[in-house]
């Protein structure tokens, strides 16, 4: 069953609540800036588990000292849903472990 995709006043809502993220190309999309590129590794690690977790996966991206995000639903066609939503709070919440900014 396909998830309901959310209509742009319930994704700014949601994006309230998630310092540094944006809605950009049907996407919601974050950035961050690690102190190492090891510490950027083991933050794309953890994302990855979180993301494992909750069977929703993003477009992840492993730079030098950085990571990126870029969350859609598939089974919406391509929509933002709460499924994009949950994994945004999920890592936002894991980030400062890190030290990502």
């Amino acid at each position: 069953m396909p998830t309901a995709p959310l209509t742009p006043a319930e994704i700014e809502e949601g994006l309230g609540e998630l310092p540094g993220w944006a809605y950009a190309e049907g996407r919601l999309t974050r950035g961050y800036r690690l102190p190492s590129h090891f510490a950027a590794a083991a933050f794309t690690l953890h994302i990855a588990g979180i993301q494992d977790e909750l069977n929703h996966h993003s477009d992840l991206t492993l730079g030098y000292r950085t990571v990126s995000l870029a969350v859609h639903t598939h089974d919406a066609d391509g929509a933002v849903t709460a499924k994009d939503l949950a994994l945004a709070a999920r890592v936002t919440a894991a980030a400062p472990a890190h030290g990502a900014e």
